[in-house]
C-alpha cells in the first residue's frame, strides 16, 4: 500500500535535525546519524514493488518476456527468477510513473529529498550523465559564458555542445608527482570570473575521481556574491551525506545543484543516480524537470529506481551506517599497513591535500600504474578501479571486508619483493590527460561543422571535431573546437583516425 508524504511535511522537515516523517498519521523514522536514532526505515517504492511481486496481474504489456517466461533459460538461471519477475517499467501495477512523477516513485523521491535536505530530488536511471545533460539542456542557453572545470566528466563537457554555450576552462591544480588532477583552487575560480564577468554558471567536479576535495564552501560564497549558480558534480561523493567522517556534501555548502552517482559507491544498481536541487537554488527546477523528461528513457527500469530507494534507505539505516564506518576503517587500515611496504606510496596527508579517505590512490616505484593493475589482476585475481600513468585507484566500498584488504596488503607486499619488468612503459601510451586545451571554435559549432577523417599522425595542428574521452575516469582529452597537438598523440594510441574540421 502506497504511503503519501504531504508537501508541508516534506518542506518543513530537516533530515539531520528532525528525522520523524508522517505518512497518513503513521510515524516512520529516517535514521539520524548525529543523534543515533533507532529507525524503521521508509522505502515507499520497495513497498510497492513487494506488493507487485506478491500480487501478480495478468499482463499484456511491456516488457515482452512477461515476468521471465519469455527469457532464455540459461540467462534466467544466471540472474535468477526474482530479478525477472521484478523487471518491469513504470505505469503498471500501481508503481507510479517517473515523468511526471507519481505514486510510489514520487513518494520515494520525496523521501530522498528529505534525506538530502533538498528542494527536489530526481531519480535517474541512465547514470549521472543524464543529470549533467539535463542541467545543460534545461537552464543553459546558447552563447552563455560558462566556467567549467576541465577535469569534469565528459557528460558535463558534452553539455556545452547540447546547450551551445561557450566554456571557459577552470584548470585544477596538477599533482605532478602523481600525474593526476588535484583540487580546484577557489582563487583560480575568482580569477576566471574576473576575466569573464558575464559568466552565467560555474560547474565543477568534487571530489575528483581519485578523491581530491576542493573548497566548495568558498566557491559557493564567490558565486553567491556574483549571483551565479554553482553546479557540483559530486558523483563520487554519494556517501558524504551519511557520515561526519567524510567531507561535507555540497548541498550543505551552498551549491545550487548536486549530482550523486549512487551506483558508484552508494549501493544502488549500475546506472542509478540522483540529481538534487538545493532549497535556495537559483536554477529553474521546472526547466530541469522538463529537460529530464525529454532526455530520459520513456521505459525506466523499476529495478534501478527501486535500487535508489533501497540505497537511500540502507545508507540511512543503522546497518548502513555500520557499513560506511567499516569502509572508512578499512581505508585507514590500508593506509597504515601500506607504510610498511617497500617502494609503495599512498596519496594522502603527506601531499598536503584534502581527500576522501575511501579513495586510495597508490603507486609503486619501478612500475607504471597500468603494469601494477595487470600484475594484481593476473597474479593475484584482484580487480582495482582504474590505472593511470603512475598509479592505481582502489576504492574502499561499503561492500568490502577487512579480510579483502588484508589480502590486498599481502599481495602488494609480495609484488614489492619481486622484480617485474615494466612492459607497459615500453608502449609509450598514456592514460590520463593533463593538458590545458587551446580552443579555436565553440564546441557545438565545431561538432556540426563539415568534417573529415584523418590519420592520427596527420592530425597535429588540425581542429578536433569529436569528443575523445578515456573512461574511466571520463575526462576529455579533446573536445570539438580544440587544436590537436603533438602532446595529445600518446593519449590517442588506440585510434588510427580522428575526425577534424574540414577547412
Amino acid at each position: 500500500m502506497n504511503k503519501n508524504i504531504s508537501d508541508s511535511v516534506r518542506d518543513n522537515i530537516s533530515f539531520k535535525s528532525n528525522p520523524i516523517v508522517s505518512f497518513n498519521n503513521q510515524s516512520s523514522i529516517l535514521y539520524d546519524r548525529k543523534n543515533n536514532v533507532e529507525e524503521c526505515v521508509v522505502a515507499p517504492l520497495l513497498d510497492a514493488l513487494e506488493s507487485y511481486k506478491e500480487n501478480p496481474a495478468v499482463g499484456f504489456h511491456i516488457p515482452g518476456h512477461n515476468r521471465g517466461r519469455g527469457i532464455l533459460e540459461r540467462f534466467e538461471k544466471l540472474i535468477g527468477n526474482s530479478a525477472l519477475l521484478l523487471d518491469t517499467t513504470d505505469e503498471f501495477d500501481g508503481l507510479g510513473t517517473l515523468h511526471p512523477a507519481s505514486g510510489a516513485i514520487e513518494d520515494a523521491m520525496k523521501v530522498a529529498s528529505i534525506a538530502y535536505n533538498s528542494k527536489r530530488t530526481f531519480f535517474i536511471t541512465s547514470g549521472s550523465t543524464i543529470s549533467n545533460l539535463a542541467i545543460a539542456f534545461g537552464v543553459v542557453s546558447p552563447s552563455d559564458e560558462i566556467i567549467i572545470a576541465r577535469n569534469s566528466h565528459r557528460s558535463v563537457l558534452t553539455g556545452t555542445m547540447i546547450s551551445g554555450s561557450n566554456p571557459t576552462w577552470l584548470m585544477p591544480k596538477l599533482l605532478d608527482n602523481w600525474s593526476i588532477f588535484g583540487a580546484i583552487e577557489a582563487d583560480e575560480l575568482e580569477y576566471q570570473l574576473n576575466l569573464k564577468p558575464n559568466a552565467k554558471f560555474v560547474w565543477v567536479v568534487n571530489p575528483t575521481y581519485e578523491g581530491m576535495v576542493s573548497d566548495i564552501k568558498k566557491m559557493a560564497e564567490i558565486c553567491k556574491k556574483r549571483n551565479i549558480p554553482l553546479i557540483v558534480d559530486e558523483a563520487h561523493g554519494s556517501l558524504w551525506n551519511y557520515s561526519d567522517e567524510l567531507p561535507v556534501c555540497a548541498l550543505e555548502l551552498g551549491a545550487d545543484a548536486v549530482v550523486h552517482s549512487l551506483h558508484k559507491t552508494g549501493g544502488a544498481m549500475t546506472q542509478a543516480s540522483m540529481l538534487h536541487i538545493s532549497k535556495n537554488s537559483k536554477l529553474d527546477v521546472h526547466k530541469i524537470e522538463h529537460a529530464l523528461k525529454l532526455l530520459h528513457t520513456t521505459s525506466p527500469s523499476i529495478l534501478l529506481l527501486a535500487s535508489l530507494d533501497a540505497a537511500r534507505a540502507h545508507l540511512s539505516s543503522k546497518k548502513g551506517q555500520e557499513l560506511i564506518k567499516n569502509a572508512i576503517e578499512n581505508a585507514k587500515y590500508f593506509r597504515r599497513e601500506a607504510k610498511n611496504i617497500k617502494n609503495l606510496s599512498v596519496l594522502g596527508e603527506e601531499d598536503n591535500v584534502n581527500f576522501d579517505v575511501t579513495k586510495i590512490f597508490i603507486k609503486m616505484a619501478g612500475l607504471s600504474g597500468k603494469r601494477l593493475e595487470t600484475i594484481l589482476e593476473l597474479d593475484f585475481n584482484i580487480e582495482i578501479e582504474s590505472a593511470s600513468d603512475v598509479g592505481v585507484l582502489i576504492l574502499s566500498n561499503i561492500g568490502n571486508t577487512r579480510s579483502e584488504f588484508e589480502y590486498l596488503i599481502k599481495a602488494l607486499k609480495e609484488i614489492s619483493k619481486r622484480e617485474y619488468p615494466d612492459i607497459c612503459h615500453l608502449e609509450g601510451k598514456k592514460y590520463m590527460p593533463l593538458m590545458v586545451p587551446e580552443t579555436i571554435m565553440n564546441p557545438r559549432d565545431a561538432y556540426f561543422a563539415p568534417k573529415k577523417l584523418v590519420k592520427i599522425e596527420d592530425a597535429v595542428g588540425k581542429i578536433s571535431a569529436e569528443v575523445i574521452a578515456l573512461c574511466p575516469p571520463g575526462i576529455s582529452v579533446l573536445l570539438p573546437g580544440e587544436i590537436i597537438k603533438e602532446e595529445h598523440l600518446p593519449y590517442l594510441s588506440d585510434f588510427s583516425e580522428i575526425e577534424v574540421i574540414d577547412n
